[in-house]
Formats: structure tokens, C-alpha cells, sequence
């Protein structure tokens, strides 16, 4: 009954239509990788150029997308532009003493992207990314500063991690489609 079972789980798992993003198919078979691995994917997103962003933020967010999407350097010869706009911040004061000082608050990071062709300047993938994280406020101004740092920082690696995320489903989409790019 049990080996039934699991039978029965990886059928159900092969129907689902799940497909890895970064990976293309290669055969028509059953299985997916039948030991080879189309890296077309990796290899069109490691040709994007970053462009600079403004203020400490914009650098952490760079680095980050600088790491996900060339690991290997920036190249040589980009074939694609990411632009990456800033919105001011939104910050909300939470938790409030009866005093009316806050002990909470809470950020809303918000940016701006959009890809670009090197080659004709056309715009291929444009969006928005969103980060809301939260710190404390303490008695001690250096935790506080501390805890306010180590909030930016996450917020820059989970929009990273968001656009590079859009961009692998956007070349991912192409590929599967049989185009090139």
C-alpha cells in the first residue's frame, strides 16, 4: 500500500507542470534533465548590467542584484540595462508609550526597475518591489542604529532577491516560447 502510494505522489508531481526557472527542458521526455542542462537562462541574466543607485540603500541593493545576476563579474558587453529607481521612504512610527514616543517603527521600502535592450534601448520588463520590515527603538541610540542598519540590509537583499526572481521568470518565459532574445 505504501509503495502505491508514493507511486501515486510522483505522478501527481510530474502532472503538476512544475518547472525549475533558471533551467530549460532539453528533451521531450518524461524526466527532466536526462543528465544535461541548458544554462541559457543563467547565461542571458548574467549579461545584464546593473546601473549605480543612489545612497547606501542603492549600494546594498546593487550588491545584491550584483550577486544574483553576475556572480561572475559584470560583463563585458552587457546586452541588457537594469535601472533601478528609489522611492522615498515610508516610515510609520508603531507601539506608541503614554508618553507618545514610539518604540516601534516600521519602513516600507518601495523601488522602481526596469530592463532595458543595450542594443535599441527598448524596455523589455518594468515593476515595482516592495519591502516592509520593522525594528525596534531602544533606550540605547547605538542599538537603536544598529537594529535600523540591520533592517536596511534585509530590506536590500529581499528586493533583490524579488527582481532577480521576476527577471529569471521573464527570460524563463521567453525561452520556453522558443524565442530568442
Amino acid at each position: 500500500m505504501k509503495k502505491i502510494c508514493s507511486l501515486l505522489a510522483v505522478l501527481f508531481l510530474t502532472a503538476c507542470g512544475f518547472e525549475p526557472l533558471y533551467v530549460q527542458k532539453k528533451h521531450d521526455n518524461l524526466w527532466y534533465f536526462n543528465g544535461e542542462f541548458d544554462r541559457s537562462i543563467y547565461s542571458e541574466m548574467a549579461k545584464i548590467k546593473v546601473q549605480t543607485i543612489p545612497e547606501r540603500f542603492g549600494q546594498q541593493l546593487r550588491n545584491n542584484l550584483l550577486d544574483m545576476l553576475t556572480p561572475l563579474g559584470v560583463p563585458a558587453r552587457p546586452e541588457y540595462r537594469l535601472f533601478v529607481d528609489v522611492a522615498p521612504l515610508e516610515v510609520t512610527q508603531q507601539a506608541m508609550r503614554d508618553d507618545i514616543t514610539a518604540t516601534r517603527e516600521r519602513i516600507r521600502y518601495k523601488v522602481s526597475y526596469r530592463l532595458l535592450s543595450a542594443q535599441d534601448n527598448q524596455v523589455l520588463v518594468t515593476g515595482d518591489s516592495l519591502a516592509y520590515v520593522s525594528y525596534d527603538i531602544m533606550a540605547n541610540p547605538y542599538s537603536t542604529t544598529f537594529a535600523k542598519k540591520k533592517t536596511e540590509k534585509s530590506a536590500a537583499s529581499i528586493i533583490a532577491n524579488d527582481i532577480a526572481l521576476r527577471l529569471g521568470a521573464y527570460f524563463h518565459s521567453h525561452f520556453s516560447k522558443g524565442n530568442n532574445l
